[in-house]
Parts: C-alpha cells; sequence; structure tokens
C-alpha cells in the first residue's frame, strides 16, 4: 500500500525549475531514501508533501490526501525535521519535546510516556535539563527527531537529518530510525550522503529537479558499465586529460585523492597503462574496484546510461 504518491509533480519559482515532474511512491513501512547533491530539489520535494509549499502542478499524495488541496488533512499524521533542527534555543531539551506535544495537543499522560521512550533510545535522558544551544550538532538532531515524533506519526519525512554530523552520531541515529521502522513508521529521508542509500530499502536519485530512478540500493551498482578502475597518482589533472581523451574509457572521475575511470566490457587496460604512459605522467598505480553509489550516480547524471524509464 502507497502511503506517499507523487504524480508528475512541478515547481517553479519564476524561470527556475526546482522540481521537473516527479513520479514516485513509498510504500508503508519503507525506508525511502531521496538522493542527490544540493539542490537537486529534495527539499522542495518534502516541502510539497508536508503542505508546507504548494506545486505549481501535478499532484502530492500522503496517506491518501491530495496535499495541495487539504493540507491541514494529513498535519497531525506526519512528522517533519528541518535541516538544520530549528527549535528554541532557550528552552532545555525536555521543554522544547513538551512545547511540541502542546502543539499537537497531545495529552499529557500520553506524552510523557512517549517522551520518556524518545529519550531513551535517542540517549539524550541524561541531558532533559540542558538548554538546546548546548548541545552538540548531533544531539540538536536527536531532539529535532523526539520533537518530530512525538506525536507518534505514520509517515516521517526527515531533510538531511545526518548533515554535518559526525561519523558516530551519524551512526546512533540510523539506529534510531531503524528501531523506528521496527516500530511501523515509513520514512522518507532527504541526503547527499549517497553512502546513506546503503540503509534505505529503495532510493530515488535526483538531479537538477527530476527523479532519474528508483531502485534497492543492492541493484544501483550494476548500473556502472564496464569494469571500474581506481588511478593514483600526484599529476591527476594530466591524467584526467588523458583518461578523458582515451576512445577506450567510458568515463572518468574525481574521487578524493584518486580517479575512478570504467572500460567496455573485456576491454584490455594495457592500451590505457601505455596512453598514461607515453604522456609523459609519473609514477601511478592502477587497480579495479567495485563502484559506489557515487559512481552510480555520476555514471547517470554524466550519460553514460540512458535511464529514461524509472523503475519502482
Amino acid at each position: 500500500m502507497a502511503l506517499v504518491e507523487t504524480e508528475n509533480l512541478c515547481r517553479s519559482f519564476g524561470p527556475v525549475k526546482a522540481l521537473d515532474g516527479l513520479n514516485f511512491s513509498v510504500e508503508q513501512g519503507e525506508i525511502f531514501g531521496l538522493m542527490g547533491p544540493d539542490g537537486a530539489g529534495k527539499t522542495t520535494c518534502l516541502r510539497i508533501l508536508c503542505g508546507l509549499m504548494r506545486p505549481t502542478s501535478g499532484k502530492a499524495m500522503v496517506l491518501g490526501s491530495d496535499v495541495d488541496k487539504d493540507p491541514e488533512a494529513i498535519k497531525d499524521q506526519i512528522g517533519y525535521m528541518a535541516q538544520p533542527a530549528k527549535l528554541y534555543e532557550d528552552l532545555t531539551v525536555k521543554e522544547n519535546i513538551e512545547l511540541y506535544a502542546d502543539l499537537y495537543q497531545v495529552p499529557r499522560d500520553r506524552y510523557e510516556q512517549r517522551m520518556t521512550r524518545l529519550l531513551e533510545f535517542s540517549g539524550l535522558a541524561p541531558f532533559t535539563g540542558r538548554l538546546f544551544r548546548q548541545l552538540s550538532g548531533g544531539m540538536k538532531q536527536k531532539v529535532g527527531l523526539s520533537c518530530a515524533l512525538i506525536h507518534t506519526p505514520k509517515v516521517l519525512f526527515l531533510d538531511e537529518p545526518t548533515n554535518g554530523v559526525d561519523p558516530v552520531s551519524r551512526r546512533d541515529f540510523w539506529k534510531i530510525l531503524y528501531e523506528l521502522h521496527r516500530e511501523g513508521v515509513t520514512i522518507l529521508v532527504a541526503s547527499t550522503y549517497l553512502d546513506e542509500a546503503d540503509r534505505c530499502h529503495r532510493v530515488a536519485l535526483f538531479d537538477q529537479g527530476k527523479v532519474t530512478l528508483v531502485m534497492e540500493p543492492l541493484h544501483l551498482r550494476s548500473l556502472v558499465k564496464g569494469q571500474l578502475f581506481e588511478l593514483r597518482t600526484p599529476e591527476r589533472r594530466k591524467a584526467m586529460r588523458v583518461l578523458k581523451s582515451s576512445p577506450r574509457v567510458v568515463q572518468a572521475s574525481l574521487f578524493g585523492a584518486g580517479i575512478h575511470f570504467s572500460l567496455r566490457e573485456a576491454e584490455d587496460l594495457s592500451p590505457v597503462e601505455n596512453e598514461l604512459t607515453s604522456s609523459g605522467l609519473g609514477a601511478f598505480h592502477l587497480e579495479p574496484i567495485q563502484p559506489s553509489l557515487e559512481d552510480v550516480y555520476l555514471s547517470l547524471v554524466e550519460g553514460n546510461r540512458d535511464p529514461c524509464v524509472t523503475r519502482q
């Protein structure tokens, strides 16, 4: 059963198309990732789904309601956390959560029990009396999540909840999301960290306001053409020029201190090595690697595949 659906969803800001015909659906009980770089349209999409912004055209359905026609119909059944978590700096952890409980008109006997549970599994129980402005970035995100959950929503929308958070806090945050999933909450999470796609049941890859495909993470890596290699050299710019001009190389991109490039199926690597050597490139190291999700994303957005049909 689909709890969230978009149909040719569009949103423009003057001449700029922030969303350009989105089509995807999210099933009950899924952790669904909206993945892509800044400016790809993820935040705009979430805001429309939460009824905080009107679409220019198309349809957005959440829990069976058209959020453009009747945004109030879903407000008590969804949770939304913006990036960064925007709470009251001079209130304590407990006071912020209590405030949101009052806003959602949660009965006191019910929200106290819920708050105790949220504080326990988020690790915030020892910090209930601490002011929000005194918390670390990761703890602030956990408080924001607790506020979004105090009324027990059916669908949770998270806008880059781990952006700028340290690796340990990112891991802890995802542990909380898995716990929520076990409780039956359907989760839509936007992220620029493509490695987080592996934590989702399915992901939608965003690029310039469009969804290029929707797919299970395990199947994404098969979309990279040919064999992938990593090249490490102190002369990366020179190496990139050689690879870009080689007819044997399908795609080449900078990755950290190295370069990832792919060859066509069954293509011999020796000619590429000879091209690099004859160009005067100094010492370099080549080895075959398994594609990361960043490799998959770059392969798709650079047009080396033709994902014309959105897979659902």
